[in-house]
């Protein structure tokens, strides 16, 4: 069965989408850390991130990259934190999440609720800031 994260690859779930290749996708978590939290999937459906191919493994953290400057350049904070933990969706899933302190990156914590028109405009805003950088 798909996982989540392949249907919004396929266009069967809507997801605000912050950087999209070929072969990778970035898109605004909706149960948020943060404002600006942002997951970054492989489009490939794979559930564990060590069983990537090295290609697949390294354009995965290298697209990462490119989508954490966007957030750090939208939503103030000191780092952008990151978190490849894969037990809540079998398909492999790095969080780029806009950090100060290191509780803000703690997922037991409660998560943060956001407006649609919020969401969307964080997801354009991110999508201008590394315009033309994703290849």
């Amino acid at each position: 069965m798909a996982s989540i994260f392949s249907k919004i690859v396929a266009g069967e779930i809507p997801a605000y989408k912050v950087a999209e290749t070929e072969d990778f996708l970035a898109f605004l978590d909706v149960f948020p850390l943060r404002k600006g939290h942002t997951l970054v999937i492989p489009k490939r459906e794979v559930n564990y991130i060590f069983d990537l191919d090295d290609e697949t493994l390294a354009g995965l953290h290298i697209f990462s990259k490119i989508v954490a400057k966007g957030v750090q350049q939208v939503i103030p904070c000191k780092r952008i934190g990151t978190a490849v933990i894969g037990l809540e969706v079998p398909h492999v899933h790095v969080h780029l999440v806009p950090i100060d302190k290191v509780s803000d990156i703690d997922f037991s914590q409660p998560k943060q609720q956001f407006s649609e028109q919020e969401f969307s405009e964080t997801a354009a805003a991110i999508r201008k800031a590394i315009a033309g950088q994703i290849i």
